[in-house]
């Protein structure tokens, strides 16, 4: 097996014995822990977060760039307003969860934090992130699954002369070119698809899931669904069977393990689907190493479910291995201390728990939640139709083997058999506030991160101090950022900023008392911020 390269510069410095030397052949395939490779993305914080480091956020690393999520926010502005709105001990709260990163801001600073999502995978990222396992476990793990499935998984990929193919290079239904990893060198080896080449692919193309349900779409043309699409319009037949063999060897494993490895296998999805686009003749226009102009390269999913023309299949082992590699190089060396985590919201306030994750609606579950318990409400509420979150997350659902309820999700979709309207937007999201207002201590802020271009869009906020008798607009300010997002950065129209939005809850004497450490931040206003 080829070595990663942090191993062929490390490996023969290694003394493997007893279980590692019999090991050795396979583990080759994964970066071995070290401690010269360990990058903790969450360090306790021993110094304050500082303007500077809110207004120029370093691009996301680590446990923060190993899956995808559309929409992630700097934690450094996380980590300013927890510091800012909270003492240690209080309560803070994101009820539209997303991606989780707050969760462990808040509980590496002492607080308690309540988080809450209908997005199931929402939830399942964030309990990954507050129970980790060690890079030790996970990476015996690996080396078990491998042995148990690599070899499974790379028989279907097998050439007619015996080689493993790493890249099928399709046009439309038809295999074009297969591509082979070299035994030295990084140069790929292409040959033309032979008739034994296509009798392969042809015996799994009737395979359908076992470990993993069907995808259900909506009819929404800016993610490029509809209902009559299925698993098999995503992956090829070949593809599927293999992801079954990895869940299955997955599913022997403890809880927190097998979390951290399902969402390896979520990471890595879209580069075992149909939807990696080649990218052709890119660059200086000198071509592939042939100097012919017809240089090909491998694109990724980025967004939605587009199935282009000129594609790529890509050995779903590889894929799953170089995502795992991602994630052992951030890992701690040993299990940390453990956080209580409850997903009942009867227990909130309980000195039991550090945190409860709820995958719920965000207003029933509002409703259970004792009045004036939360010291602050910090979120990123969807923001109209910006993004279809709960149907972009369809695929990792269904691989992590739940069902999802998308008639509560609070959103503006273009399917329009969800019935899922400006106007229903805005009236769900003015209940939701009600409930947010009435659980928020006196003197407590809501912070949230938003922005629109449509004014109806902007309604529910403008609407907040008319609709709440305690909640007030007391400020706001731009924030720029970039989440390295290919999205964000290039797509025509994207738009790169949010406004932080704070209301305040009054305190018993009717008066509100502003923190200056909002009003010292650049670009601060005490007047509504306009549409951009």
């Amino acid at each position: 097996m080829v070595k990663s390269l942090i191993l062929r510069q490390l490996g023969e410095k290694m003394r493997l014995s007893g279980k590692e030397a019999m090991n050795r052949e396979t583990s080759m395939t994964f970066t071995k822990p070290s401690e010269t490779i360990q990058m903790r993305l969450f360090p306790t914080p021993t110094t304050l977060t500082s303007v500077a480091d809110f207004v120029n956020p370093e691009t996301y690393t680590g446990l923060a760039s190993f899956h995808k999520y559309w929409g992630k926010k700097p934690t450094e502005s996380m980590s300013y307003l927890i510091e800012n709105c909270t003492s240690k001990g209080d309560i803070v709260m994101d009820p539209f969860l997303g991606s989780g990163l707050i969760a462990r801001e808040c509980l590496e600073r002492n607080r308690r934090f309540i988080g809450i999502d209908i997005n199931p995978f929402s939830i399942e990222h964030t309990l990954f992130l507050l129970s980790l396992p060690s890079v030790q476990e996970y990476y015996q793990a690996l080396i078990e699954i491998e042995q148990s499935v690599a070899d499974k998984i790379n028989s279907a990929y097998k050439t007619s002369d015996n080689r493993i193919a790493s890249h099928y290079l399709w046009e439309k239904d038809k295999i074009v070119s297969i591509w082979i990893k070299p035994e030295t060198g990084r140069n790929r080896i292409e040959i033309v698809p032979s008739p034994n080449d296509l009798n392969s692919f042809s015996a799994y193309q009737s395979y359908r899931p076992k470990h993993f349900r069907d995808l259900s779409f909506f009819t929404n043309s800016r993610i490029n669904v509809k209902p009559s699409m299925s698993v098999s319009d995503i992956f090829t037949g070949r593809a599927i069977r293999n992801i079954d063999l990895l869940i299955e060897a997955i599913s022997k494993y403890p809880l927190r393990l097998k979390r951290a490895l399902l969402l390896t296998l979520t990471s890595s999805a879209g580069q075992m689907s149909n939807m990696v686009f080649a990218i052709k003749n890119r660059g200086n226009g000198k071509g592939g190493r042939n100097g012919d102009g017809n240089k090909v390269e491998v694109g990724s999913w980025v967004i939605g479910f587009w199935l282009p023309r000129t594609h790529f299949e890509i050995n779903v082992w590889n894929c799953f291995k170089n995502r795992a590699n991602k994630l052992l190089k951030t890992l701690p060396q040993q299990i940390q201390s453990a956080y209580s985590i409850s997903n009942e919201p009867s227990s909130i306030g309980s000195s039991a728990f550090d945190a409860w994750l709820m995958n719920a609606d965000c207003r029933l579950t509002l409703m259970k939640i004792p009045t004036e318990s939360v010291s602050f409400v910090c979120t990123d509420p969807p923001h109209s139709d910006r993004l279809p979150y709960l149907e972009l997350s369809e695929l990792w659902n269904s691989l992590l083997g739940y069902n999802v309820d998308f008639d509560k999700e609070i959103v503006v979709s273009n399917a329009k058999e969800r019935q899922k309207s400006k106007t229903v937007y805005n009236a769900e999201m003015t209940e939701f506030f009600t409930e947010a207002s009435r659980v928020l201590k006196k003197n407590g802020y809501i912070s949230l991160y938003f922005n629109a271009k449509d004014e109806e869009s902007w309604q529910y906020l403008k609407c907040i101090e008319k609709t709440s008798d305690s909640l007030k607009f007391v400020g706001c300010f731009p924030m720029f950022y970039s989440a390295t997002s290919v999205v964000q950065d290039n797509r025509k129209g994207a738009m790169k900023s949010d406004f932080v939005i704070l209301y305040q809850k009054r305190q018993d004497n009717g008066e509100y008392q502003l923190s200056e450490a909002f009003v010292n931040m650049p670009g601060w206003s005490s007047r509504f911020p306009e549409k951009e």
